[in-house]
């Protein structure tokens, strides 16, 4: 009983995280750590702890090389023009280590593929040089999440 009523708080407290994440980089373009550790934090304990989709290897495997992978395509994009601004930012990177670590290598890919489909759909109608990738990665997330809890 206690536990499950800890699960609830732990995705209440996790919704409210990507909340607050959507609205910086939609705001001020920046994806604070002290909203992103805490979701990392709350993805190892029900990865762990609660009966997920995801094993929590899978997670582990999902954040590393999502992470080492998106920060060696900003630093190669970084290297090609230099004095312009990254492609991607460290926030973004470590966002997608987060939803690494909630969705599993498999989930990642699935979220990555429908941000980035909905971001460049997003840039195209408004015309945007700079788009807010978190929005569309938690959106992507989310669906990717949906599809395996009911799919899979």
């Amino acid at each position: 009983m206690i536990s499950n009523i800890f699960f609830i708080l732990l995705l209440i407290v996790a919704v409210v995280l990507s909340g607050l994440i959507c609205r910086a980089d939609f705001r001020r373009r920046i994806i604070p750590d002290v909203y992103l550790f805490p979701l990392l934090l709350i993805g190892l304990v029900i990865t762990n702890f609660y009966p997920w989709p995801i094993t929590p290897g899978d997670g582990a495997i999902a954040a590393i090389l999502g992470y080492v992978i998106t920060a060696i395509i900003g630093y190669v994009f970084e290297k090609i023009k230099p004095g312009k601004t990254a492609p991607i930012g460290m926030g973004d990177i470590k966002l997608i280590a987060v939803v690494g670590i909630w969705l599993g290598t498999t989930g990642l890919a699935t979220s990555l593929i429908v941000a980035c489909i909905a971001g460049l759909i997003w840039g195209i109608f408004k015309k945007q040089k700079f788009i807010p990738f978190a929005p569309f990665l938690i959106f992507g997330g989310i669906l990717s999440l949906i599809t395996m809890m009911f799919l899979i």
